[in-house]
This record gives structure tokens, C-alpha cells and sequence, in this order.
């Protein structure tokens, strides 16, 4: 008997037919990631995702300003595991190098932008209560036309798998630099008279030299016409362009929202010398005091937020249908009635939910001082299942995405 139970202990258990979670994983991707979406009505468990997120909640985020030297500001973000590094490196672009530049540009602009606020309690680039903007949106166009802002991604090698040494750069890194660049430009994010560098020509009159002669105070109630003359004095010598460098040192999914959150806290982070235009030398001089240094002035708070759609029916996303037939309308009202979930919204989605979603809906929105959401942008490519209804709930969980990145980036 003892020898019996001992051949039976020394022999191997049976093999188990389960396969364990990593192994299903990988071998059905879109059905181990609907068996968590879509729990059996028994278990009264709720919708979760394979990586134990709710649909609709982000990834852990965080946020550090100044990590980089050299500098004129910097920030790494973190997103889950995707990973961000910003640097703002500025440089000076004398308009005499712009091919484009002419008299007119320092001789009328001046006078153009005069700020004309209509309430004293405004501040410049500000939303009226009526919608509209002051003047100061107009020399916005200087920054497109001069190309003064510069944003570069690349993807460093070893982020992903697939990122080799020495690979030319890829599609999706051109293609998040140029989103990062339009977002730049229709956010109007950046204030270009923050990167204007001007020149105030000296005016000696008879009067204004025997006023200064007297020690009085100049340009005390100097009236409108003072003021005109004072602005025609001045004149545009430089520009300052912002070289925006961003890498992706860990790619796990969703790399968009990660890198535009890098570029506003290291624009939040950046500070620019005081310049000046020397008439001796005739170039621009930097004071190299830090002190002097100022920040930039942006406009709002512009938040990213990106969406996948995940579809039950696997063959769902490769059918270019874009009117249900009368099968797929009945099932289609069949599961709604029957209550059954044929189709989930992930925010931010990560690497492996974005290889099962055919879908993605990106969204921008900025909050005002009253606390009113405002779309800059709606990005939806991919299909058609996400109607106004479900883009209008997006919009709720954008702003409170929001909420989120602000705190965060005040902290920094």
C-alpha cells in the first residue's frame, strides 16, 4: 500500500488544458479583452479592461519641470508607461534674415497694435463676454508665417519594439509633429509679442529734451497723439523662434496626449532673457541676468485627450459599411434590447488596446477663468459608431481630464 501511494506521488501531474492569462493574451488578443469588457450577467461584476481601468478613466500622469540643462525650459511627462521628454531651446532670427520682411512690417505694425479693450479689467488675448477677441490676435500670424515655432518628435530607439538604431524616421513621428505644430498654431497658444524683440528710436525734441533737461517725468499724460508718436518710434529688429525638441523614450501606447502635455509644461517652464538691439553694433544683446529672465505669457491651457473604440464583433472594424444593412440593424437592436454592450469608448487607450481599436476620437479643450468649456478641436478617424450624443459625453470626460492635468501642472 505504501509503495502504491509512493509511485502515485512520483508520477507527474496531469498537464492543466486552461491557458494561463499572458498565454490567451496573446493568442486572442480582441477576445481577452472583451471577456473583461463584457463579464457574464451571473458574476455582477462591472466593465473593466484587461489592464483593471474603468472605459472612460486615463492612466496615472505625472509631471517634472526643469529636468534638463541647457535649456530655456523642460519638462518630462509621464503617462502610464509612455514616457515624454520636452526641451525649449530659443534662438534669435534678425528680421533682416527674413526674405518675406519689409519697411511696411515696422512702420505700420505699431500703430496696428495699439490694445483698444473695451473694459480696463481685460487682459490682453482674452475672451470678451461677447466672444470676441482684442487686436492682439492679429500679430499671430507672425509666428506662422515666419515659421517661429518649431516642434520636432522623434521616437528613441528602444521605446518600442521596432525602433532600431539608425531607421530613418517614421511615419508616426512625422505624423505627431505636424499635429503637434497645427495644434500650436490654431490654439494660438503661444503670444508673439513675447517673442518680438524691439527697438525704440530715441526722440529728442526741443520740448521733450528741455523736459528731460528739468528732470520732469516723460509721457505723464502725454495724451493720445504722444502715444501715436511713441509707437511709431518703435520698430521690429528680431524674433525669437522656439525649437521644440520632444522624445518618446517609452512608447506604451497613446504617445499624442503624452507629448502635447510634455510641450505645454515645458512652455509653461520656459524663460526668455531680456533683449535688446545695441545701434552700435546693430544686433541684438541678451542680459545674462537671470533675474531679468521672464516667462512666457500663454494663452489658456489647451488638454489633449484621446479615445479608441473597441468593437465586440471582431471583423467589425475591417468592413467599410457605412450604412447597416437589415441584418446588422436588427442585431444591433436586438442587443439593445436584450441590454447587451456591443461596443466600448476606452480613454487613453495604451499599446495593446490600440492594435483592437479601428476607431480613435482626439479631443482639445481649454477651460476659461469662468469655468466655460471651450472645443478647440475634434479629431475622429477610423469608422462611423461614435454619433454626436457619445462625442458630446466625451466632451464631460475631456474637461474633466482637464481638471486633472491642470492640477497637476500646477504642482510642477
Amino acid at each position: 500500500m505504501a509503495s502504491t501511494t509512493a509511485a502515485a506521488a512520483s508520477q507527474p501531474a496531469a498537464p492543466s488544458l486552461a491557458l494561463p492569462p499572458s498565454q490567451f493574451a496573446r493568442l486572442q488578443p480582441h477576445a481577452y479583452l472583451l471577456a473583461h469588457l463584457s463579464p457574464p450577467a451571473s458574476s455582477q461584476q462591472p466593465s473593466i479592461r484587461a489592464n483593471g481601468r474603468a472605459p472612460s478613466q486615463f492612466r496615472v500622469t505625472s509631471a517634472n519641470t526643469g529636468s534638463l540643462t541647457h535649456t530655456n525650459g523642460s519638462a518630462v511627462v509621464r503617462v502610464g508607461d509612455t514616457t515624454a521628454v520636452c526641451g525649449v531651446k530659443a534662438e534669435i532670427l534678425h528680421t533682416e534674415d527674413i526674405a518675406s520682411w519689409s519697411v511696411s512690417h515696422s512702420s505700420s505694425s505699431p500703430s496696428n497694435k495699439r490694445r483698444k479693450l473695451t473694459n480696463p479689467t481685460e487682459k490682453p488675448g482674452e475672451d470678451r463676454e461677447d466672444g470676441s477677441k482684442d487686436d492682439e490676435d492679429d500679430d499671430n500670424s507672425y509666428i506662422e508665417d515666419f515659421s517661429l515655432l518649431v516642434p520636432n518628435l522623434s521616437l528613441s530607439t528602444g521605446c518600442a519594439p521596432g525602433f532600431i538604431p539608425g531607421a530613418p524616421p517614421s511615419a508616426l513621428a512625422q505624423s505627431l509633429s505636424h499635429q503637434i505644430l497645427s495644434l500650436l498654431h490654431s490654439s494660438r497658444l503661444v503670444r508673439a509679442e513675447d517673442l518680438e524683440i524691439w527697438y525704440q528710436r530715441p526722440n529728442f525734441g526741443a520740448e521733450e529734451l528741455e523736459r528731460h533737461n528739468e528732470g520732469e517725468q516723460m509721457d505723464v499724460d502725454a495724451g493720445p497723439e504722444a502715444e501715436e508718436a511713441n509707437l511709431e518710434a518703435r520698430e521690429i529688429k528680431a524674433f525669437w523662434v522656439l525649437y521644440i525638441d520632444i522624445m518618446i523614450i517609452s512608447l506604451a501606447g497613446n504617445p499624442f496626449d503624452a507629448a502635447w502635455t510634455a510641450v505645454l509644461a515645458a512652455l509653461r517652464d520656459t524663460k526668455l532673457p531680456r533683449a535688446w538691439w545695441d545701434v552700435d553694433n546693430e544686433t541684438v544683446v541678451c542680459s545674462d541676468l537671470v533675474s531679468e529672465a521672464r516667462k512666457l505669457s500663454l494663452r489658456g491651457l489647451p488638454v489633449a485627450s484621446s479615445f479608441g473604440v473597441f468593437e465586440a464583433d471582431a471583423a467589425a472594424g475591417w468592413r467599410a459599411v457605412v450604412i447597416p444593412d437589415a441584418e446588422e440593424e436588427r442585431k444591433l437592436a436586438e442587443s439593445e434590447r436584450k441590454g447587451i454592450q456591443r461596443r466600448w469608448i476606452l480613454a487613453d487607450p495604451d499599446g495593446y488596446e490600440e492594435g483592437l481599436t479601428q476607431e480613435r476620437v482626439s479631443l482639445v479643450v481649454d477651460k476659461t477663468s469662468n469655468g466655460k468649456v471651450k472645443l478647440l478641436k475634434m479629431e475622429k478617424n477610423g469608422g462611423f459608431a461614435v454619433d454626436r450624443k457619445e462625442l458630446k459625453d466625451l466632451v464631460d470626460i475631456s474637461a474633466r481630464r482637464w481638471d486633472d492635468i491642470n492640477q497637476i501642472l500646477q504642482r510642477c
